[in-house]
């Protein structure tokens, strides 16, 4: 397995990606099925990942042994820079790899500004949380205050505004985005006071409320209107799936099954992380996995997501187009509809 970045001198932390990390007894470690199912062979053996560090992002890290095989020899991760790219869908549009694991907000948004993009199966509910500090009790609360973004365009970015744009608040207006582009340095501004709210995907929400820092303002996984929609989505390059729809079907469909393992079997894939060295800590990683719905892609409509938050974000100025047109011209829901009768539960 091949890891590449989209920055080369992008420094790669604890949880980097070795060469050896997936080894041919990963199937049998994962209980995955030992053969790929009879499709034609992939018109390409080379298949390029973005992942970030996020655990909600478990499917793609145990996903490259199932695309082995799947019948790729090439199997490269390539590592998301946010200073250059506020999203994994973002480089995906950049053809600097092929499929990934992104929120449906970053999906609509890569959508609307004509990316070449096309989303193909929801992966799973809920995962971000926003904390707020004591001047913070409520989303209303957020009002004339100071909240941290990595990038304008980002994911949070993005699940902020739409937050503020579901009871009525007007994000270009009513709050101040403040750009910073680490977490660490959001944490530090949060701690000091000098920002009022802060945006956490796992692990960082387990890391604050183990350090007793803020307190939940919204939480998608358990929150209505928000977990009943997908948070990350699976899209791909629209330009690789066009030529290459064997390869794309066969790609989703390993992504898929390891999303299963998540759902099904979450302490095995907690220990694969931590073995792995995507997470440092079992309890943490198994608390993720076993609190994001995983299970949720067969019976959520992905196009419900899309439409969702197009709607607020539109509402409010941040994007152009329809819903109708962006899942129009972004979504191919045909491999999906193929998968969920080949991968019944």
């Amino acid at each position: 397995m091949k890891i590449s970045s989209d920055k080369t001198s992008h420094a790669i932390t604890r949880r980097r990606f070795l060469g050896s990390a997936f080894t041919l007894g990963a199937a049998s470690v994962l209980g995955m099925p030992g053969t790929a199912a009879a499709d034609a062979p992939p018109e390409t053996r080379r298949i390029r990942l973005v992942v970030a560090e996020d655990i909600c992002m478990a499917p793609a890290f145990l996903s490259a042994e199932m695309l082995r095989l799947e019948g790729f020899t090439q199997v490269e991760y390539v590592r998301v820079n946010y200073e250059e790219h506020p999203s994994t869908g973002a480089v995906v549009a950049t053809g600097k790899a092929d499929i990934t694991q992104d929120a449906g907000l970053s999906f609509v948004s890569l959508i609307d500004s004509g990316k070449p993009v096309v989303v193909l199966s929801g992966i799973h509910v809920g995962c971000w949380e926003l904390f707020g500090s004591s001047r913070v009790r409520a989303i209303r609360d957020l009002k004339g205050k100071r909240v941290p973004i990595s990038a304008t365009g980002s994911e949070e970015h993005l699940a902020i505004s739409s937050v503020l744009a579901y009871v009525g608040m007007d994000p270009r207006r009513d709050i101040e985005f403040v750009t910073i582009p680490t977490f660490d340095n959001q944490l530090k501004a949060f701690i000091a006071g000098s920002v009022d709210a802060i945006f956490a995907f796992p692990p960082q929400p387990q890391r604050l409320r183990a350090e007793k820092i803020g307190h939940v303002i919204v939480d998608a996984t358990r929150e209505r209107p928000w977990n009943q929609y997908f948070c990350c989505m699976a899209g791909a390059n629209r330009d690789f799936a066009t030529r290459n729809p064997v390869a794309t079907k066969r790609a989703l469909r390993a992504i898929l099954k390891a999303t299963d393992i998540c759902a099904q079997d979450p302490q095995r894939a907690a220990r694969y992380l931590v073995d792995k060295g995507y997470e440092s800590r079992y309890d943490t990683a198994l608390e993720v996995l076993t609190n994001v719905p995983y299970g949720r892609w067969r019976e959520f409509n992905p196009e419900d997501t899309l439409r969702f938050h197009a709607l607020r974000l539109r509402e409010v100025g941040m994007i152009k187009s329809a819903p109708n047109k962006l899942i129009a011209q972004g979504t191919d829901w045909r491999l999906l509809n193929e998968l969920k009768k080949e991968l019944k539960a």
